[in-house]
């Protein structure tokens, strides 16, 4: 009794593996394009993935090019962010729904928002798990009343760093430090 209950739980570990390394690869995903951080982008991919996106149909190379031109001319800051994950695995084969949920502050200070889902096909290759196709499936869009940013007028708000679309950005700051003064509103 005791090696099979041992076998079932190593099957769920494996499985519990597996979900979060193609959890990684789906979040280098939106990481890489939100940070224009090519190389991660791509890391999310095999070389010969195919993804079909609006009216984008081809290999991650190009698509990073064509993406990253868009929101680089479109907008100020892009958030690609990522909800409900359904994960389906055979073997070296798995199928994933993706909710995502995308926000951009475009350069004529409006706020676009859009959700849908991704739908993919990953492959583990060589180990590693990794988009092979990709279908976008574009469910709504709408505009947002453009606000102030919250905190902008405070003096020492950037000292930690400035959000940026590179990799001067806080987030890949090693060690992260905090280098603002003490301050409890109130």
């Amino acid at each position: 009794m005791t090696t099979s209950l041992n076998t079932d739980r190593n099957a769920r570990l494996e499985t519990l593996l597996d979900r979060q390394d193609i959890l990684d690869t789906l979040t280098r995903f939106s990481r890489g394009m939100d940070r224009f951080d090519r190389a991660l982008f791509l890391s999310a991919f095999h070389t010969d993935a195919t993804i079909a996106a609006g009216d984008f149909v081809g290999g991650p190379a190009d698509l990073y090019d064509w993406a990253s031109a868009m929101h680089a001319n479109g907008q100020y800051a892009t958030h690609h962010n990522l909800l409900n994950l359904t994960v389906d695995i055979d073997g070296d084969t798995a199928h994933t729904e993706l909710y995502y949920l995308f926000v951009g502050r475009n350069r004529d200070d409006s706020n676009w928002i859009a959700g849908g889902r991704y739908i993919d096909r990953l492959e583990r290759r060589a180990g590693e798990w990794r988009i092979a196709l990709r279908t976008n499936a574009i469910e709504w869009s709408g505009m947002v009343p453009t606000m102030p940013l919250p905190f902008a007028d405070v003096a020492d708000i950037h000292l930690n760093g400035t959000p940026s679309r590179d990799t001067d950005d806080p987030s890949y700051r090693r060690p992260l430090t905090n280098n603002r003064e003490p301050n409890i509103p109130g």
